[in-house]
């Protein structure tokens, strides 16, 4: 299970819709001691953003990262490209409940967020809670299960 603990590493990723929004969250994990990855994009120059899905979902699948977040303006984008990916979860939040609930009830291992959505505050909550929240397994192990098994039809 995708559980974060002091030493593994998030990898990020954002188009340039969600660059700004992504540098302020790099800047918020390495303050809190957090090692960051960033697979892009470096700059807010147009960029197509399920390129950058799949680089950081390859690092989780690899095992080079423990959990992902990815920008977009929307973070819809960035969510559906990710969720092609055999192995991933992730889930577009735009408040703190879900960000904290997709951790703890689905084991989400990317969080997506939209940089034209919400502002740096609350995404830096969501960022807080999604990295903080273990999952908490029990009954909700059979309907993850059952979720995965779906990569196989």
């Amino acid at each position: 299970m995708a559980d974060f603990n002091k030493g593994d590493v998030l990898a990020i990723g954002s188009d340039h819709g969600g660059f700004e929004l992504k540098q302020s969250i790099i800047e918020h994990l390495k303050e809190q001691g957090v090692e960051v990855r960033d697979f892009g994009c470096y700059d807010s120059n147009s960029v197509d953003y399920p390129e950058i899905a799949l680089k950081v979902t390859g690092a989780i699948k690899s095992g080079e990262a423990k959990l992902g977040i990815l920008v977009c303006g929307t973070g819809i984008g960035m969510s559906i490209a990710a969720n092609k990916v055999k192995g991933i979860r992730a889930a577009a939040c735009s408040e703190t409940f879900s960000a904290k609930y997709t951790r703890l009830h689905n084991d989400s291992n990317v969080l997506c967020l939209g940089g034209r959505v919400i502002g740096p505050g609350v995404a830096l909550e969501m960022v807080d809670l999604f990295i903080n929240t273990k999952y908490e397994g029990g009954r909700h192990d059979r309907r993850v299960s059952a979720v995965m098994d779906i990569e196989n039809l």
